[in-house]
């Protein structure tokens, strides 16, 4: 499930069509799937619409009056056939991201869970790396991983919170995200940071596909300081 470094690979992609109006392409490493969808924007085709990375499966959308589904599939196929991906992981940036984990609502919880005491849990949390593989659920929410495996396997809550705060962190699975704005939730949340995320209107979004992201442990009194302020 972890992303392949440094090698150099002929892709084995799965295609299959989404619907009329899309391909949806899978491969085998994270890696290769965000290094296609980097090339694929510098393909030069202009039938492409939209392309939609997530881990390991890249979709790309387009103009069905424009182009045939199998015509799409065809200059995909052909261009993947003669790509050698480099899979030497190229972020866009490494975002540092300000997080007061005692305002993690669970925070408690996921130690007792996972056998562990909340000082772990934060230092596990807060020293690991992670990748923003998928972008989703609301605009600007990062999936991310992986998380360390001593914090692997914290199961969703068994009844959402109606209400989870904007800039709240939480953890499920294999992956940790932060809630960009207020919205329901089922993810166990180990902190909150004061950070702006999004704002819909200047277009700001303070990650993308491929960032590195790394959580820095701060105090209720910095946190305070640092509302509404955005991510360097």
């Amino acid at each position: 499930m972890y992303p392949t470094k440094n090698k150099s690979t002929k892709p084995k992609p799965i295609i299959q069509p989404i619907a009329d109006m899309g391909i949806l392409i899978r491969f085998d490493t994270e890696d290769a799937c965000q290094a296609f969808s980097r090339v694929i924007l510098d393909s030069g085709f202009k039938w492409i619409l939209d392309t939609v990375p997530a881990y390991k499966a890249v979709a790309i959308y387009h103009n069905p009056t424009v182009i045939s589904i199998e015509k799409s599939s065809f200059e995909l196929k052909s261009l993947l056939k003669n790509l050698e991906i480099q899979t030497q992981t190229q972020n866009l940036k490494t975002v540092e991201v300000p997080c007061c984990y005692e305002l993690g609502a669970d925070l408690d919880t996921v130690a007792k869970l996972k056998c562990l005491t909340t000082k772990e849990v934060i230092r596990l949390h807060s020293e690991t790396e992670y990748c923003v593989y998928a972008i989703g659920f609301s605009p600007g929410f990062p999936y991310m991983g992986y998380l360390p495996k001593k914090l692997e396997g914290v199961p969703r809550l068994s009844t959402p919170r109606l209400k989870v705060p904007a800039g709240s962190v939480g953890l499920t699975g294999i992956q940790t995200g932060i809630y960009p704005e207020q919205k329901p939730g089922g993810w166990h949340l180990i902190g909150q940071t004061p950070n702006l995320l999004v704002d819909i209107l200047t277009q700001y979004f303070a990650f993308d596909i491929g960032d590195k992201v790394r959580f820095s442990p701060i105090s209720k009194g910095t946190f305070k300081k640092l509302v509404g302020t955005k991510l360097k």
